[in-house]
């Protein structure tokens, strides 16, 4: 009896059992922790000089986003007072971890070269001070762009960490 196996077809049958997996994983999804509001503290950039475009930059674009995508009733800003009367309070503090500025010029000629990256440590505590989640992040700017596009880049994935970690209601997802 002759036995027939073509590799190629044994190579697509095992990947498509491995991308499938998580499909049917079967378990649930994970729990949001519940918050309604979200305190934004100033970005500290302690051991990193940061030119003072990137560090307003990155505050503003950050708040932005959170009040765009990040699934909070309200976004409260450093030093706003009323964020202690808000339920389910959660506040992000962030910390620059790496820092390199690229070459906008060197971009655009090379489209390789001149990358502009930014990594920033992120903690997202209770009132008390009880970590509930801390991550880091990076934002690039890899091509087109300006140099500051890295703080935007920076606030959209932190804006989408914060909407898949935390709810603000039990019934939203």
């Amino acid at each position: 009896m002759k036995r027939y196996s073509n590799p190629i077809l044994c190579l697509a049958i095992l990947s498509a059992a491995f991308v499938a997996r998580p499909l049917y994983a079967g378990g649930p999804r994970p729990v949001k922790a519940k918050a309604s509001a979200i305190q934004v503290k100033m970005i500290r950039s302690d051991e990193i000089k940061l030119p003072a475009e990137f560090q307003i930059s990155l505050y503003e674009n950050l708040v932005r986003q959170l009040e765009k995508q990040g699934g909070f009733e309200r976004v409260y800003r450093d030093g706003d007072r009323r964020a202690k009367d808000a339920p389910d309070l959660v506040i992000l503090h962030s910390t620059v971890r790496g820092f390199k500025e690229g070459s906008e010029r060197t971009r655009r000629v090379t489209t390789v070269a001149g990358a502009t990256s930014i990594t920033i440590h992120c903690e997202f505590k209770n009132p008390d001070g009880k970590v509930l989640l801390e991550k880091d992040v990076n934002g690039k700017v890899w091509f087109f762009g300006g140099n500051l596009r890295a703080t935007y880049d920076f606030a959209k994935k932190t804006a989408r960490v914060a909407h898949d970690s935390f709810s603000s209601s039990e019934h939203k997802s």
